[in-house]
């Protein structure tokens, strides 16, 4: 185990940065793809190799944060995702790229780990909602914040520019966060991850966790090329379009934080949460640009509540001393729905019509809804 006086604010700092150029390329990179000639199919594998590293990864890399090092791993995946955005932007290649996007998964997801264990380890005496809520807080409005700027420099410069800007940038973040805290690790037996997984609560947890991230897989994929299409948006337009309602997810992110802890009302926000998450979801699709866009908006105030309760009850489910590895299992689990998602909603959408991607998954988070209900009737987090 790992116990330290982490600068939280520097966690903060890190995940803002790290969202700010990763979620751009996620939100805006279909339209990349599009335009040097790749296909439905191309584009969806791309993004599920993006997905399919955290599957193979985050519990080595967990378990390493808990038995290792954390302070390298990060310090080593700021550096390597800021090679391979400069890579993105020379090559054209559907096979190149196929291995970058899979590195680049692998980079972002030893940062996702890292950083989430750094965070769980933290005993900073602090009201769970507030600590969980600016974790989320941070996370969405650097996901925010990018895919805005993402969309201006790709409006009046190109994706190359914008590429060598955000590599140029992890850069400055690596240099400026070289020193993040003190670490000391004990040896967690292979065992207490296996009693901390197998195991009716942490089982059904990972169940409605999958379910809730298929629609990452729709927003991946055709989320951009839907709106170009629909709605004849340029990228500004598509930038403007996405990044304004992630704004409205980092606020509601924060909100989480001004209600002091209490587990009756975190689960009733939970639930609420993922109802406007799918109704959100589902009437985006529709013929007016403006009344689409208020749709998206109520959409991610659902996720904002989400993002904050999810890692929250993670925090819950797990000791500090083996959470580095039993939470990158269930980050896993979330990229695996994210991974499937994209392989089923990216030729689904360019075969059929763009809009069932997110009818379908917009359906998807309302049942699960019901599923969530049922599992916080079952179970205690």
């Amino acid at each position: 185990m790992a116990e330290m006086a982490t600068p939280i604010r520097r966690i903060h700092l890190i995940n803002f940065s790290r969202k700010l150029t990763v979620n751009t390329v996620f939100f805006l990179i279909p339209l990349y793809f599009l335009k040097i000639g790749l296909n439905g199919w191309q584009i969806g594998f791309i993004v599920s190799l993006y997905g399919l590293a955290p599957l193979l990864f985050s519990f080595p890399t967990g378990w390493i944060n808990d038995r290792f090092s954390i302070i390298r791993i990060i310090q080593g995946a700021l550096a390597a995702l800021s090679l391979l955005f400069l890579l993105i932007g020379w090559t054209a290649n559907f096979y190149l790229l196929a291995i970058i996007f899979l590195l680049l998964g692998m980079a972002n997801n030893a940062l996702d780990v890292s950083l989430n264990s750094l965070y769980y380890k933290d005993e900073t005496d602090m009201d769970l909602n507030k600590k969980y809520s600016l974790l989320a807080f941070w996370l969405a409005l650097g996901t925010a914040t990018g895919t805005f700027l993402g969309g201006v420099l790709t409006h009046y410069y190109d994706f190359r520019v914008m590429f060598f800007t955000y590599s140029v940038f992890l850069l400055i973040v690596l240099f400026a966060v070289k020193n993040i805290g003190q670490e000391i690790f004990f040896a967690v037996p292979l065992k207490e991850y296996r009693l901390n997984l197998f195991n009716k609560k942490t089982i059904l947890f990972a169940v409605m966790i999958f379910i809730l991230t298929l629609h990452w897989g729709a927003e991946g994929t055709v989320y951009s090329p839907f709106l170009r299409e629909f709605f004849g948006l340029n990228n500004l337009q598509v930038s403007l379009y996405i990044s304004l309602p992630l704004f409205a997810l980092a606020l509601s992110s924060f909100f989480i934080g001004l209600v002091k802890y209490n587990d009756l009302k975190n689960k009733k926000f939970f639930l609420s949460a993922m109802f406007l998450s799918g109704i959100g979801h589902i009437f985006m699709v529709n013929n007016n640009v403006y009344l689409s866009f208020f749709f998206r908006v109520i959409h991610e105030i659902g996720d904002g509540f989400l993002g904050a309760l999810v890692v929250l009850y993670i925090s819950r489910l797990f000791e500090k001393r083996s959470i580095g590895g039993s939470s990158g299992v269930l980050l896993a689990t979330m990229t695996l729905g994210h991974m499937v998602g994209a392989l089923i909603f990216s030729p689904l959408g360019q075969n059929i019509g763009l809009q069932y991607p997110f009818l379908i998954s917009g359906s998807l988070l309302v049942l699960n809804t019901g599923f969530a209900y049922f599992v916080f009737k079952k179970v205690q987090y």
